[in-house]
């Protein structure tokens, strides 16, 4: 479920909700009880994780790459070509 972010146009009230994509909008502010909550568009958080994804994220020690050394030092494999 994503967290969608809301302000009040009346008093400027910020807060976050925990909503599915499918539930209405709220409308009712907590703080001062207008009927003036909008949503606001935010960046998205979300975390890069497994192998594939850049060799800084979750760094340890003085590794480079945290997905394997597995193609390291190897030649990319040959097309079949008429070098002769």
């Amino acid at each position: 479920m994503p967290i969608y972010e809301y302000q009040c146009r009346a008093c400027g009230h910020h807060l976050e909700k925990l909503q599915r994509m499918s539930a209405q909008p709220l409308t009712l502010c907590p703080a001062c009880k207008a009927e003036s909550l909008e949503r606001v568009v935010s960046a998205a958080g979300f975390r890069l994780a497994g192998g594939g994804w850049y060799e800084t994220d979750f760094k340890s020690s003085s590794k480079r790459n945290l997905a394997g050394d597995a193609g390291a030092g190897s030649a990319p494999p040959s097309k079949g070509g008429a070098d002769g």
